[in-house]
């Protein structure tokens, strides 16, 4: 991947997990929950810093589960 696709790409994962922050912020379920969700939206950012197409890949299917409704059991 050449450095304007990896710029690009880095642009548009930060974009989306600006966006799955604000919809797990605006969910209306309980604390557990948010924090379950809040805590996968951390190690996509983490995963983000060394392996970019891989927080890409995790960021889709989080963003996959919360359009379908499914969220994880509170911890």
């Amino acid at each position: 991947m050449d450095r304007d696709d990896q710029l690009e790409l880095y642009e548009a994962v930060a974009d989306q997990l600006k966006e799955a922050h604000a919809r797990v912020r605006a969910l209306q379920v309980p604390e557990g929950v948010r924090m379950a969700l809040t805590r996968k939206l951390l190690v996509i950012t983490a995963v983000a810093k060394h392996d970019l197409t891989q927080a890409a890949r995790r960021l889709e299917r989080l963003t996959a589960d919360l359009d379908a409704g499914r969220f994880p059991e509170e911890a």
